[in-house]
């Protein structure tokens, strides 16, 4: 399950390191901040361009594992979902900063789900939500017909986040199934012969179960077409009103996304609750053990951001001009600082996925006897936490009091 990513991981993310260079190699004088957020939106563009062809060749892949369910097709499909999450992490850090991401996020990447509302789990294994009336509807085994319209009427029924029908987790899930953990190695084992229909199919409902697969990644496909949309340029878009914002506001935005995942949402959300309740659960992507490569995504992303530069997955290289540029004609000391601390925190994030591609997952380093990997997590935790603070300090010396980055209940 973890080959595609030890293969392609160095080349696709890993890359990005090269990305981290001095600061005194910069040019700050001849940048300005309208180049910074122009360079912005591009590199935004890129992404979740990257993102959308990525989807796509997944959907491919699910069509082809759909028409023919095979051991060799499902794991084709499988190495297309973790192909497809490398780019969209690193995408992650246009979230909070900016209303349309936000507001659409919610969609294609939310976690942890209660997967019991889309098909069948093993009760004794099956941890949800306290009092959530659908963890246990298994639409699949229902009789409504299965789309798109369907799923979206589902995404946090009940006013509970954890009814998660459509995105990348709800793919996942049916991917992989539950990972129980009989063998702390191996991610999710769902057989796939639980998509072959009539004679040969397992746990039932096989035609149904393609159906919710292809209607959830054809939603992915939709999803993601809006998003690169809406930073393309020369149209009336996000994109669009970003640029005439005032620059002041335009690069809060840019920092306050930045820290925002830094802090409340990787250190937090991500990490130190799955740390400090030593749970599977409340890790990212939990079914197929991939939560290293989202982490180290995310990471990357923030980098991408500060130095204005994103390696593509075809190989080429966007850049433009940086906040670490930017940064630098008014406080070199406080840039170099924060690439700095930058690349500890990516130092730190490597840690996890070099113990990953080792044979043991993030769910692994996080159980209570691990003192190890329990340290290589904290670590990156603090790693984060500590660039915040620079990130807060470049945001003051840009003109931008109290950018006050979202935090996580889990680091008070």
């Amino acid at each position: 399950m973890e080959y595609f990513i030890l293969k392609h991981l160095p080349a696709i993310i890993l890359s990005g390191i090269t990305l981290c260079i001095s600061s005194s190699m910069l040019q700050a004088e001849t940048v300005t901040p309208q180049a910074v957020i122009a360079n912005y939106t591009q590199l935004a563009h890129a992404e979740f361009s990257d993102a959308l062809a990525s989807a796509k060749i997944l959907q491919t892949k699910v069509n082809e594992f759909i028409a023919q369910p095979t051991e060799a097709s499902h794991q084709a499909a499988k190495q297309a979902w973790l192909a497809a999450r490398l780019p969209y992490s690193q995408t992650e850090v246009f979230r909070f900063g900016n209303p349309n991401v936000d507001a659409w996020e919610g969609g294609v990447n939310a976690w942890p789900l209660d997967e019991g509302l889309i098909d069948y789990v093993q009760a004794d294994a099956y941890e949800h939500e306290e009092g959530n009336t659908f963890a246990t509807a298994n639409l699949i085994a229902g009789t409504e017909t299965i789309s798109p319209e369907l799923l979206k009427s589902y995404q946090e029924k009940g006013g509970s986040e954890a009814n998660v029908a459509t995105g990348y987790h709800a793919i996942e899930f049916l991917l992989w199934g539950q990972d129980l953990n009989q063998d702390p190695k191996l991610a999710g084992t769902r057989p796939s012969t639980d998509f072959l229909t009539g004679a040969g199919c397992t746990h039932q409902h096989c035609e149904r179960r393609a159906q919710y697969l292809k209607a959830a990644t054809d939603l992915l496909v939709t999803d993601l077409t809006q998003m690169e949309q809406d930073w393309a340029p020369d149209q009336t878009n996000y994109r669009k009103s970003l640029l005439a914002l005032d620059e002041a506001e335009a690069l809060r935005r840019i920092l306050f996304g930045m820290g925002s995942l830094s802090l409340g949402e990787l250190a937090g959300e991500r990490m130190n609750v799955a740390l400090l309740a030593h749970s599977q659960e409340d890790e990212h992507s939990c079914f197929s053990d991939n939560t290293h490569a989202d982490i180290l995504g995310n990471v990357q992303g923030i980098n991408n951001v500060f130095h204005g530069s994103y390696r593509r997955t075809d190989g080429s290289l966007l850049k433009g001009a940086s906040l670490a540029e930017l940064l630098a004609a008014k406080d070199k000391t406080l840039s170099t600082e924060l690439e700095q601390n930058l690349n500890t925190s990516q130092t730190a994030a490597e840690a996890i996925v070099k113990a990953a591609q080792q044979g043991q997952a993030f769910d692994q380093q996080i159980v209570a006897d691990n003192s190890e990997g329990n340290a290589r997590v904290k670590a990156t935790i603090a790693a984060l936490r500590a660039q915040t603070v620079s990130l807060e300090a470049a945001a003051k010396a840009l003109g931008i009091n109290h950018l006050n980055s979202e935090t996580s209940d889990s680091l008070q």
